[in-house]
């Protein structure tokens, strides 16, 4: 199946790309480029594809920090043809659970965030029927979100689509207009305070597992619509089988990847990208240069800060450092436990008291998420065995601040090295890390009595973590925050001038930093990129879908309460219902 999406003009004679990085944006970029017939060459510097979407082993155990759910898992809405284009999901199971988090509070009591929009509205007014007016208004906007997902755009960017098209488009959001509009203009924080209760006052602020003070009501309706359309469930073979199975894809299409290699510059002559230079000195040359690293590398070493207009050198050297712009990065426990934890939650975000959260370094809001990974990838630990994952929004300043010396890490996946970049820590940095790593453990260890004596492996990583592996603007993952100045500049820049800067031809960005959100719209991003590229070249863009493999099937997991009030993982004999979507 093909499809064109632009209007041809004259080909121009660019043939060849260079694309920097091998994470998500940078192989969709690759794939789409080789659906478009041009010659390309992926620099990672890894000796994996994937970037954060990646994992690791530590003994028996796969540690996986990535995908915890997947925007576009299921057909219906047009994140799924991505998905499909790109070869991630054919022949693989793709898990739900039909609750996609539940809210502990310091009480004990918890909310169960049920994905159907009858059960969520029954459970929260059971909670609280006080609070039934504001409970029904949620639920309802959320009902009218399923139905909208079919018609949210992703395949083609607005700044693309022609006059008539866009008009087409706005008005395939009319019948939704209202919930959008009432979902999109009030932040979460606000909507929340409407709560009589005070567990779910608080609670609603993190239905996606930490809290985002700049978020409107809009991105929970869109998470948890897409979650019970069965659109944002786990792939097997988690987050690294993920990336791979998109490297393969673009291998196929005939696609050239280097792993090891570090980009160091971006090459420039005469206001054109003509290539780059690698950290061994070599340079490699091509018509084109997709840039899909860190953005604020890309901009300010690669291209040594040139071609940035005003708005462009606020946005990288102002705008960047003030608080909320970008995401923040994570502190993050990993256990493999020898035994496994049936009545343990796939996903709880734990309320802390102040006294819990003291020993938790750079924490953002007293809050932790839990995660059973074994109940996401079963696959990835030994049968009888579980693996905990727990993590908290985390700034990097306190981490740095206990930075004293010299210190290079490695780890291995499939017995092979990981590569490093050296960071400074000190003997006060592990002195944190452990302290943080006991904090959790102990409170784990007093939910879940028997953990401590069952961990068989251990893996703490913080922000700096984050930077040494990938380079990543303060240890960011998602890089710039949508809903504030620095997405909404980012935005309008792209509108303007597309994926590249004013005054540089031949050079494009892609991946996190080109868009805002996480891995759906990092691999949009190679897609749209594509299109901006073939517009300049005269080329009518193409994209088809993979039939390399059948489409994924559906298992959904039930989780719910249990009547002996503390354990809330649903009876594991339970049935589970399986579906095929095309």
């Amino acid at each position: 199946m093909k499809t064109e999406e632009s209007r041809f003009v004259s080909r121009s004679e660019r043939q060849s790309m260079i694309i920097i990085g091998a994470g998500l944006g940078g192989l969709s970029t690759g794939c789409y480029a080789r659906m478009n017939g041009y010659r390309t060459h992926v620099l990672e510097m890894h000796e994996l594809p994937g970037g954060c979407c990646t994992a690791w082993d530590r003994g028996d155990f796969t540690l996986d920090p990535c995908v915890s759910w997947l925007l576009g898992s299921g057909p219906g809405n047009e994140m799924h043809q991505i998905w499909l284009e790109l070869g991630a999901l054919q022949g693989k199971e793709v898990r739900h659970f039909d609750v996609f988090n539940v809210v502990r509070g310091r009480c004990g009591r918890a909310v169960y965030f049920y994905s159907d929009p009858d059960r969520l509205q029954a459970h929260l007014t059971d909670i609280s029927p006080a609070d039934s007016a504001v409970i029904r208004d949620f639920c309802k906007q959320l009902r009218a979100f399923r139905k909208c997902l079919a018609v949210y755009p992703f395949l083609k960017p607005v700044g693309l689509m022609p006059t008539l098209e866009r008009w087409r488009m706005l008005a395939s959001f009319l019948p939704y207009f209202n919930v959008v509009r009432k979902s999109i203009s009030v932040l979460m924080t606000d909507y929340s305070a409407r709560f009589k209760d005070p567990l779910l006052r608080e609670a609603f602020n993190f239905i996606l597992y930490e809290k985002h003070p700049a978020f409107p009501v809009l991105p929970f309706h869109f998470q948890l619509a897409s979650h019970a359309n069965l659109s944002a469930g786990v792939p097997e073979g988690g987050s690294l089988g993920l990336a791979e199975s998109i490297e393969r894809r673009y291998r196929r299409l005939g696609g050239q990847v280097t792993y090891n290699a570090k980009v160091e510059k971006v090459l420039v002559e005469d206001d054109r990208a003509v290539g780059v230079r690698l950290s061994d000195g070599s340079e490699l040359h091509a018509d084109i240069v997709v840039s899909a690293c860190d953005g604020r590398t890309t901009m300010m070493d690669l291209l040594g800060g040139r071609y940035l207009n005003e708005a462009y050198h606020r946005l990288y050297t102002r705008t960047i450092r003030e608080p909320g712009m970008v995401f923040p990065g994570y502190f993050t426990l990993f256990l493999g436990l020898r035994r496994d934890f049936p009545d343990a939650d796939p996903c709880t975000t734990y309320l802390l008291d102040e006294a819990e959260a003291a020993g938790l370094t750079g924490i953002r809001h007293p809050s932790i998420n839990v995660q059973f990974r074994s109940r996401h990838y079963p696959e990835l630990s030994p049968p009888g065995t579980s693996i905990a994952y727990v993590t908290y929004f985390c700034d990097i300043a306190p981490w740095r601040a206990l930075d004293e010396g010299p210190e290079q890490a490695t780890r291995t996946r499939g017995g092979q090295e990981l590569h490093t970049l050296p960071v400074r820590h000190g003997r006060g940095y592990y002195a944190a890390k452990r302290r943080a790593r006991d904090v959790l453990v102990a409170f784990l260890e007093r939910r879940h009595p028997g953990i401590a004596d069952a961990i068989a492996v251990r893996d703490v990583s913080s922000p700096l973590t984050q930077v040494r592996y990938t380079g990543n603007y303060d240890g960011t993952v998602l890089g710039w925050q949508p809903f504030v100045e620095s997405g909404e500049t980012l935005e309008t820049l792209i509108k303007k001038h597309g994926p590249g800067l004013p005054g540089l031809r031949n050079f494009y960005q892609s991946g996190v930093w080109a868009t805002t959100g996480g891995l759906i719209r990092a691999a949009a991003a190679g897609r749209h990129v594509m299109q901006f590229i073939c517009r300049d070249d005269g080329r009518t863009f193409t994209a088809s879908v993979d039939e390399s493999g059948p489409p994924p099937t559906h298992l959904v997991v039930p989780v719910g309460p249990r009547p002996d009030a503390q354990s809330v993982m649903g009876d594991r004999s339970s049935p589970v219902e399986r579906k095929e979507m095309g």
